[in-house]
């Protein structure tokens, strides 16, 4: 290396090897290393001795089964050393740690990447990140570029409304949320609605960006009724649903028509009736 005219040595640290011979006097202090996994255990059972691996010179890593509740497949691990020419191990820690088909609970989230739609419940309060990307400052969220002029900005808006709204981001997972949840337009109910929101009655757009995909049920029949909907959702609620008239069946002919009986005179005879009574007869 060159440093100012002047040639200068380029040092290189070498790591020194590490021998990975397992000590025998290390790997022989099973015992130690039983008894020291036994106490971490609190009076917990030890499992088998399941082998001894090499971290270094004479120092070596006893594992033994672990037998308590909750901690299926997980291993004592048991690190013995022992000085230059001693001729017994000395134990250095005592940890549990996972083995192969262990039992691990869920990676480690912060609450802020756990919680769910539906989670919050009556009483939570939910902080937003002041740095959430799907909000952006009130002066902000106006758009020239897209032609929809419902998005500008009014004046208690830029005054004393809303020191935040939502940011074409939000919006758009928004609009991918409500698009494939149970307002959208893939559900067996709206696959089975004989028209889509769009042309129902008691649709209600929404103002801004989204007015052209999303309305709110104003139909107090239907089951979406003051939720936000998909312009191609449906339901059998639709105000155009109107019940087609049927035909009805035609009776069958009559067995007697007393309509067509004709009243006709007989002459009188013993037995039979007057001239002052009522005449009748078959015709």
């Amino acid at each position: 290396m060159v440093l100012n005219g002047t040639t200068m040595a380029t040092l290189r640290l070498v790591p020194k090897k590490v021998d990975k011979k397992v000590d025998k006097v290390c790997a022989d202090a099973v015992d130690a290393a039983r008894a020291a996994a036994a106490d971490a255990a609190q009076g917990g059972k030890v499992g088998e001795h399941l082998g001894v691996r090499a971290d270094g010179e004479r120092l070596v890593s006893h594992r033994f089964a672990a037998l308590e509740r909750g901690y299926v497949g997980w291993e004592w691990s048991v690190t013995v050393a022992r000085p230059p020419r001693a001729r017994v191990a000395t134990v250095c820690e005592v940890v549990l740690v996972p083995g192969d088909a262990s039992v691990l609970a869920p990676e480690w989230l912060p609450w802020s990447e756990r919680i769910r739609p539906g989670d919050l419940g009556v009483g939570d309060i939910v902080p937003t990140d002041p740095d959430d990307d799907r909000l952006v400052p009130t002066y902000a969220g106006y758009e020239p570029e897209v032609e929809d002029f419902v998005d500008e900005p009014n004046a208690f808006e830029l005054g004393v409304g809303r020191v935040r709204v939502m940011s074409r981001l939000g919006r758009d997972e928004a609009a991918d949320r409500w698009h494939s949840g149970e307002t959208g337009p893939h559900t067996p109910l709206a696959e089975h609605a004989p028209a889509s929101c769009g042309t129902c009655g008691f649709f209600l757009p929404l103002a801004g960006s989204l007015r052209s995909m999303f309305g709110v049920c104003g139909n107090m029949f239907a089951p979406d009724d003051g939720r936000a909907v998909a312009i191609d959702h449906g339901c059998g609620a639709h105000s155009e649903a109107l019940v087609q008239a049927t035909t009805p069946i035609s009776a069958p002919p009559i067995a007697f028509d007393d309509n067509a009986v004709d009243l006709v005179k007989t002459p009188a005879g013993d037995g039979s009736v007057g001239d002052d009574a009522e005449p009748f007869g078959h015709g």
